[in-house]
């Protein structure tokens, strides 16, 4: 089975291809250049949140530094491009003659349908977020700001033109673990999803039966314009980036995801 990544060129979507990798399917990745993992904060806001700001994404890095380790990529070949030209001629003619069995996306922008007419077999998206809950932009952060750690997750869905809309393929939850803060809480739903990528690959390699989800509902989108750095006094201020413990003591309501999964 031949499988082209198409995604983008932060620590976790490299270590998603190195997962990928590990299943010997993994033939081609397409690697869009993203914004700058560490932004500068917005010049309107005022140096306390400035500095709130520089606070978080260091956070982040570091945490990611933590799980993913490196930025090394697998040794597959690897076309580099931008978000202008991710639905180009390159791209599509990369699709064209690679013919994967799956195309699997992951941190780009959205894929346009004939970008996706150049691929003959399944077509995924890997979403950092359980959808229908938490659909759209930023959607490990929402959970924790809405005191529902437990909501942070990965979904693989079905590649359609609607943003995070596709049928479920299968989904996972972070473990929560003592003394996570969010971006660690985070990290832990990617790697939890690059474990079991391994077992989904190999059930629909051999011709398993992948039993897919349609939504329900449409659930809540968020879109990368509702977050402000001022949701950051939340996390940081009210509860010192110990949510997850919060919700283990039983501050916060208790409630469990309802999972679609292949196994």
């Amino acid at each position: 089975m031949k499988v082209v990544f198409v995604t983008g060129d932060h620590p976790r979507h490299s270590y998603i291809a190195r997962a990928l990798a590990r299943t010997g399917y993994l033939t081609a990745i397409v690697s869009e250049r993203r914004d700058a993992f560490m932004p500068e904060p917005p010049a309107h806001l005022g140096d306390p949140l400035k500095t709130l700001f520089r606070h978080h994404f260091q956070k982040r890095e570091e945490s990611e530094a933590r799980h993913f380790s490196t930025l090394e990529w697998p040794n597959v070949p690897r076309h580099d491009t931008t978000a202008d030209a991710l639905n180009g001629s390159e791209v599509q003619s990369l699709l064209t003659r690679y013919k994967p069995e799956l195309l699997l996306s992951y941190g780009c922008h959205m894929l346009s349908p004939e970008t996706l007419a150049c691929v003959p077999g399944e077509r995924w998206n890997i979403h950092g977020g359980l959808s229908p809950w938490y659909r759209g932009a930023i959607t490990h952060f929402w959970p924790s700001y809405m005191l529902e750690p437990q909501m942070t997750g990965m979904t693989v869905h079905d590649l359609t033109t609607a943003l995070d809309a596709g049928d479920v393929v299968h989904q996972c939850a972070a473990d929560l673990m003592r003394g996570d803060g969010l971006h660690d809480l985070a990290a832990r739903a990617v790697l939890k999803l690059a474990d079991e990528l391994l077992i989904l690959l190999e059930k629909l390699a051999s011709g398993g039966n992948i039993i897919k989800h349609a939504h329900k509902t449409s659930g809540k989108l968020w879109p990368s314009r509702d977050w402000r750095a001022e949701h950051l006094h939340m996390i940081y201020e009210v509860y010192g980036d110990r949510v997850v413990d919060h919700y283990l003591d039983g501050a916060f309501e208790q409630k469990e995801p309802k999972l679609h999964r292949q196994f």
